[in-house]
Order: C-alpha cells, then sequence, then structure tokens
C-alpha cells in the first residue's frame, strides 16, 4: 500500500525541469513504451509504463531505489513508439543521475553503466559487420 508521508507531488516537476524531462507529464501511461520495449520483453518485472506511472504518482523513494532503472538499454524504441513524445529514454538517463545524486546509487553506477551501454553498442556493430560480410560471400 502507498503511503502518503512518502509521496512527493513534485516529483514529476523535477523531472520536468531537467534536460530531456520537459514531456514527463504529457505522458497519458497508454503502454506503446513498455509494448516496443526489447529489455520489457525479455525481463517482465521491467516495464517503462510503471515506471511513468510511479513519476506521476510522485513514487521518488520507490523509483530511485529501483535496481530497474539500469536495466534500459537506451535504445530509444521507446521514444520512436510514444505518441505523446514523452522520451522516456531519456527520462531514465534523469532518474539514474538522480538516484546517485540523492544517494540511493552508488557514485560510479552511472559512469559504469555508461561503459556497459558503449561497450554493448560496439560489441553489437561488429557482431552485425561479420554477418554482413557472410552473407557478401
Amino acid at each position: 500500500m502507498l503511503e502518503y508521508a512518502k509521496i512527493d507531488t513534485g516529483f514529476k516537476d523535477k523531472i520536468a525541469s531537467r534536460p530531456g524531462g520537459e514531456r514527463v507529464k504529457n505522458c497519458y501511461l497508454c503502454g506503446t513504451c513498455t509494448a516496443g520495449c526489447p529489455v520489457s520483453s525479455l525481463r517482465n518485472e521491467y516495464s517503462p509504463r510503471r515506471f511513468m506511472r510511479m513519476i506521476l504518482l510522485g513514487m521518488k523513494e520507490e523509483v530511485l531505489s529501483s535496481p530497474e532503472i539500469w536495466q534500459c538499454s537506451q535504445c530509444h524504441v521507446c521514444v520512436a513508439h510514444c505518441p505523446q513524445d514523452v522520451r522516456f529514454a531519456d527520462i531514465i538517463r534523469i532518474l539514474r543521475q538522480m538516484s546517485v545524486e540523492e544517494g540511493y546509487a552508488p557514485g560510479d553506477m552511472l559512469k559504469k553503466v555508461e561503459d556497459i551501454d558503449v561497450d554493448l553498442r560496439k560489441q553489437r556493430i561488429a557482431l552485425v559487420e561479420e554477418l554482413t560480410k557472410e552473407m557478401s560471400k
């Protein structure tokens, strides 16, 4: 059950005040972000729509302490699908920054996850190049 004392009614405004979060309040929770999300298709517990609902309700502590905010692969499929141009991938980036800033995550967590994202992109490019070479033989 949600405790009223833990609700931060200004949480969505804090996100909206940061670059990339300006459209957070445009979300009407249609779920299109989750439907297209490759991480959500692999992990049932990962749901961009659920995060957006928690943000709009002011569930700051639950969101910023959630290990799931670190699961996003920053592929931006959610951004491409969103009819309201909410830009959930940017909001995840903001949530990660806030999580570190407010002590919910270790200070080096953001850098480590960004390094993983860069490494995975490089690996994907190399694998696709290898497949392309095989196809041209």
